[in-house]
């Protein structure tokens, strides 16, 4: 959804913009080709393979660009120690697994290919996955795979992992895919029984919704008034956290009811919803079958 995304940003050519998940780079290049020579990009990334790429060596050689490894939801230190807060033109949040670590058997994010467990977005930090299920609770995980992965068979998954993970780790894409199918059956044609609990265990590794409800509180604070936020979801989970957050910054955010009270006393606030939702295109999916769940949702700083 790259034109869709730049359009939302009403990008100004001598504008600052975040792009805080950089991937491989092609929100940051599209957008600095709309600025001119006052123009500024800051992008950020978790994946240490996104920053060392040849996609981001190259544009750093652009002197309009910085890079910086960390989690999007270090964006106000990242862009206070740039001086630049209440500066930001534009922040865009493409959001879930990029297309180089799905298709890296190595990175453990995809059933598809096997490869090992671990499907962290920081290969170096954290614990894998494989890790994570040799020692978590069976209560615990079940909730992971209900909340995250809203699997209705989380219950009956859960309790094959941990009976299986008696004998011997799970170590393998391959090995955790099939002992899902042997415990759930297929219910959704054209997707495998294996996805909401691949999708639940990459969730909580990496602690993606807390890190998404930390990075929308900081975008309104950095942005400056008429600054845009922008932000790409791919599952339900992170689309009602992206409308419910836009739906709460906007408009009046305490209702007295039928209590008297001043017009001044209440909270106000900080962003305005810009538009509607928007979804992939037919031929945006014929082209990125991955871009079928995509969601952009935009709101513009007051």
């Amino acid at each position: 959804m790259l034109e869709e995304a730049l359009e939302q940003l009403a990008i100004k050519r001598q504008g600052i913009y975040l792009d805080c998940t950089f991937g491989r780079g092609g929100h940051s290049r599209a957008i600095l080709q709309r600025l001119d020579t006052n123009g500024r990009l800051l992008a950020i990334d978790r994946d240490p393979d996104a920053i060392k790429s040849e996609a981001a060596q190259h544009l750093l050689r652009d002197n309009r660009f910085q890079l910086f490894h960390g989690c999007f939801s270090e964006l106000a230190e990242i862009v206070g120690r740039e001086g630049l807060n209440g500066r930001i033109d534009g922040i865009l949040l493409d959001l879930g697994v990029s297309s180089p670590q799905l298709d890296d058997p190595e990175r453990g994010f995809s059933f598809m290919k096997n490869g090992p467990l671990d499907m962290r977005m920081n290969s170096a930090a954290g614990l894998s996955a494989a890790d994570w299920l040799a020692s978590v609770s069976e209560k615990e995980l079940v909730r992971v795979l209900f909340e995250y992965g809203e699997e209705r068979y989380a219950r009956r998954i859960a309790k094959a992992i941990v009976t299986r993970r008696t004998v011997g780790p799970i170590g393998t894409t391959r090995h955790l895919a099939e002992l899902i199918a042997e415990a759930a059956p297929a219910t959704e044609k054209h997707k495998h029984p294996a996805t909401r609990t691949f999708q639940a265990i990459r969730i909580e590794i990496n602690h993606e919704l807390d890190e998404l409800q930390k990075a929308l509180q900081q975008a309104v604070e950095v942005l400056k008034p008429g600054g845009r936020l922008a932000v790409i979801s791919f599952h339900s989970l992170e689309d009602r956290i992206v409308k419910r957050f836009i739906r709460s910054e906007s408009g009046s955010k305490h209702d007295p009811g039928k209590l008297p009270i001043r017009e001044s006393e209440i909270e106000k606030g900080l962003l305005k919803k810009i538009g509607s939702s928007i979804k992939a295109g037919k031929q945006e999916i014929e082209r990125n079958p991955r871009a079928r769940s995509a969601v952009l949702r935009t709101a513009e700083r007051i």
